[in-house]
């Protein structure tokens, strides 16, 4: 058995608990950071949205104010009109959908944001299945 010089087990105790006492508020302050969601900074301007499909970079640029996103993808332009839930939430609806598919709506959610860049979660209105990403901001 390890003998602690000059401490009893009533002292270690006490340095147990201070440790506790000055460790607990430091770990509540971080549990409660929240990440930094400057949302209103990316609601209009221009954007870059680059991802990979089957070990292929594809990129999309798009443009967007306050009711209307502008996408061009591989030389082909889509409009969608933007209908914002609240500063971090929005939806998008294509106004010249090509089939059933394009006729769904999108939801989106910034989850995080940079000073230029944002990462956001997506998905079908009403579907529980989302992806995310990361769009970095090009132009105001």
């Amino acid at each position: 058995m390890q003998r602690t010089a000059g401490l009893g087990p009533k002292k270690i105790n006490n340095l147990k608990m201070k440790k506790i006492i000055f460790f607990l508020p430091l770990l509540l302050v971080v549990s409660c950071y929240d990440s930094e969601r400057n949302c209103k900074d990316f609601k209009t301007g221009k954007f870059k949205f680059e991802y990979e499909v089957d070990g292929t970079k594809k990129t999309t640029i798009f443009e967007r104010n306050d009711s209307i996103e502008i996408e061009t993808f591989e030389g082909k332009t889509d409009t969608a009109s933007i209908r914002w839930v609240n500063d971090c939430e929005y939806v998008l609806l294509k106004l010249h959908p090509k089939n059933m598919a394009e006729e769904k709506a999108i939801g989106m959610k910034i989850l995080t944001t940079t000073k230029n860049s944002y990462t956001f979660e997506f998905g079908l209105v009403g579907s529980d299945a989302k992806q995310r990403g990361t769009v970095t901001k090009i132009a105001d």
